[in-house]
Order: C-alpha cells, then structure tokens, then sequence
C-alpha cells in the first residue's frame, strides 16, 4: 500500500500531518542525513584551513562555495543514494561517507579533498553535532515561537478578563473569588519561565573520536593542537564544545532540554484541564462554526475537543520525554547503541508537543467569559465572604471569629439576606460593619484584577 496521510501508521504522519509537516525538513531521516552532511562538510573546510595540516591546500573561494553547496542543494533524490549505499554497509554514517567522496571525485578542485572525508572521525562524532543542531534548530524555528504565541495570547486575556469576577473552587468546591483574566495571567507566567529555561539550555557537542581522546588524530598529526581545533569546529556550528566524553557526549544537555518541555507540556496540560472545566461549568463559553458537529446524534453539543486533544498529544510527547531524558543520560562503558535507536524517534516527540500546542492555541482563541453565568454562580454562594467576615472579626477582637462563621457556612449556601442579618449583628466599627454590608461575592476578588494586569 502506498503510503499517504490515509495509510500512515502514525497520526503524525496521518490525521495530523498537516501539523507536523514543517518538522520534516528537520527531523526525518533525510533531514538527519542532511545535518551530518553539514558536519561532514564543515569538518573538511576546517582540515584545509588549519596551517599544519600540509597534505590539504585552502580552497578557493570557488571551490569552498561549490562544497558548502554540496549540503544546500541535498535533495530528497541524494538522501535515496545514500540509503542504497547504506543497504550494502549496513552502517548509516559510513554510507554518507562513501556518498561524500563520490560528490567530491566528480569535481577537481574537491577530489584532493577524498581521503579526508571524515578523518579521525567515529560515527558519534558526527551524529552527535548533527542531533544537536537538529534540536537547536527545532526549539528555535519551531517550539519557541509557538510557545511565545501561546503566551501572547494567554497575557492578551489576562488584560481583557482582568475584571471578569468569578467563583474560583479549591478541591472542587466554592472558594473565594478571583477573577477569569488573574488565573490566564499565572499560566502566562509560568509559561513564558519555563520557555526561557529551555531556551537557557546550552547545547553541546563532542568532536574527540572513538573513545574521546583524540588516538588517531594525535598519532596522524602530533603537532596539531586538537583541542583547540576541534573545540573551535564545534563553536563555529553554533554549540557549546564538551572535552571530557567516551565515544558519546553524555547527552546530560539533552536531559535538560526534554525535562523543560516535560515542565512546559505539564503546565499547558493544567492549562487544557482548567479551560475544559471551565466550560462545563459554563464559565468559559466556545465560539461556535456552523459546519462543525459536536455529536453524531446530540445536535447541541459544541465539545471542548481543542482542549482534549492538547492534553492528549501533550501527555503522549512527556511519556516519550521522561524516556529520552533518563535513557539518554545512560550508556554501557565507552558506548552502546540504545540512545541511537530513541534518539530517531525526536521528531515524534515534537510532532506531538506541536499538535497539542496549536490544538491549545486554537481553544484558546476560540474562547471567551460567559460573565452571566459567572456573576449567577457568584451570587448564589455567599458563603464565601465568611473568609471577608472572620477576618475582619479577628482585626477588631471578636472571640471565635472563624468558629462562628464555621457554624454558620460550613456545608451550607448563604443568601444575601443571610449574610446582611448576621453582619448587623457583630460589635464592629460602623465604618467596618458598612463595608461587609455593602460586600458582594462579586466584589470580594482582592487585588486579583491588578495581579491580572502585571507581568
């Protein structure tokens, strides 16, 4: 069968490709081929540049512009030849080392350059550059700004809502108030937090050989100061050079990295969760598409899916992030072959963290306060300005503030009526007896609005 969005076996591939499509330029084995083709590349311009490295001249500027476009210009045609090379190695970098010196021998001022394609290297040597920028490239083109768009608009409906007072509910019962736009105002926060971390995650590389200490290259070319080489090599990727590893950089930075987007995915989990139960509680009220169903057979229904199917694909990509962070940060003495085949499986880890962002960023925008609702449920639980009510008890001395109000709310609604009787009365200052009279539900949110309005 041929494969289409239809026959997919993964819904990243299938119901949701669309969403996952921009990913595969990145993290698709052509996209990985790609990005070790770029290390390959950059390594031998390094070779040639290095003055004690006599066997290599520097390259014209022709010639160093058609090798670096050797990368630009590797299509999905070139990643076919190297997996037909690889089908007789049974070895993928080796494969793309083969198919590197056959692009070099077809041009004459590049042939020089065969014997050096991927001198002094191990696989990992390559690999691990390639995962790095790979994953450098994903946060920075693609979960950042996703994540920066979800902030925006949760920081736009903390300002908008900042005055919209509703009942909030500790344990699941009514609680003192706060308003709607307060509580998009915390998740903004510890969003934009919890982006930053990941964004403060430094990515490593290693360039040091097959057991990390730089045997060959060190008995090949003994005058050349390898550390200083390869650590400039690494730098000039654009990552952070690792001298002390085995045959793998020990992928501690990736640890960090999965564990932010664990935290990241945990909090818009909660963020999915409290929107989902805010509109079965008719606080938080959907826009409504005239060609959309919500039931094969309850015409009414308008289903708070976006919401579902964000903590869905968010739950999916931390199962597979809480792996990757622990697996990754573990292997055999010098080196096995286990982080290989979990580190393949980045780009469905991301596709589901994107799915569930943009599924999140779509209930988002299709959301707003029912505050009819909101102000009835308030108004019907009185009960909880018994917090106002003892307190203010407690400032001007009254004995067994809370137990009287315990004895008058606990397990039980409270009218308005209820709540003025019992106020008229407490020996209170006239001044403090008119502001509890005078208090509603509605107006008991503290400082909620302000709180809303800051960053």
């Amino acid at each position: 069968m041929q494969l289409t969005s239809l026959s997919a076996i993964s819904p990243i591939d299938g119901r949701y490709a669309g969403k996952s499509f921009p990913l595969r330029s990145l993290c698709s084995e052509y996209g990985l081929i790609r990005y070790r083709l770029w290390v390959e590349l950059r390594w031998l311009l390094e070779l040639t540049e290095h003055p004690e490295i006599k066997e290599l001249a520097p390259l014209n500027i022709d010639a160093r512009n058609r090798l670096l476009q050797l990368h630009d210009q590797f299509s999905i045609e070139d990643a076919q030849r190297v997996k037909s090379i690889e089908a007789n190695t049974n070895h993928d970098v080796k494969a793309l080392e083969y198919y590197t010196r056959e692009l070099l021998q077809r041009d004459v001022d590049l042939s020089p350059l065969v014997p050096f394609v991927h001198f002094g290297c191990t696989s990992e040597d390559i690999n691990n550059l390639a995962y790095a920028m790979m994953l450098r490239d994903i946060r920075d083109e693609h979960l950042t700004p996703v994540l920066h768009d979800l902030a925006d608009n949760l920081e736009q409906m903390a300002v908008r809502y900042a005055d919209a007072a509703m009942l909030a509910h500790t344990h699941g019962q009514p609680a003192s108030p706060t308003s709607m736009g307060k509580e998009m105002r915390i998740f903004a926060n510890r969003l934009r937090q919890q982006t930053e971390r990941l964004n403060q995650v430094v990515i490593a590389g290693k360039f040091n050989g097959a057991v990390g200490n730089y045997n060959a290259h060190c008995i090949s070319y003994p005058e050349v100061d390898w550390l200083s080489l390869s650590a400039n090599f690494i730098q000039q990727l654009g990552l952070t050079p690792n001298l002390h590893t085995t045959q793998i950089e020990p992928h501690d930075w990736m640890a960090e990295y999965f564990h932010a987007l664990v935290r990241i995915n945990a909090i818009l989990m909660d963020l999915s969760r409290d929107c989902w139960g805010y509109i079965s509680l008719g606080y938080l009220a959907q826009s409504t598409v005239s060609s959309e169903v919500g039931s094969s057979t309850m015409p009414h229904k308008i289903n708070p899916i976006d919401f579902e199917n964000a903590e869905g694909n968010l739950g999916l990509a931390n199962s597979l992030l809480e792996h990757l962070a622990t697996k990754l940060m573990m292997s055999r003495w010098q080196r096995d072959l286990t982080d290989s085949t979990v580190l393949r499986n980045i780009g469905s880890v991301v596709a589901y963290c994107l799915i569930g962002y943009q599924s999140l960023l779509k209930g988002l925008q299709r959301i707003t306060p029912n505050e009819l609702c909101m102000a009835s449920d308030l108004d019907q639980h009185w009960e909880v300005l018994a917090e106002a009510a003892q307190t203010v008890m407690r400032r001007y001395g009254q004995d067994q503030a809370y137990e009287q109000l315990k004895a008058l709310t606990r397990g039980q609604k409270l009218t308005s009526s209820q709540w003025g009787s019992f106020i008229q009365t407490l020996d209170l200052p006239e001044e403090a007896r008119n502001l509890l009279l005078a208090l509603t539900p509605a107006d008991y949110t503290g400082l909620a609005a302000t709180l809303a309005r800051m960053k």
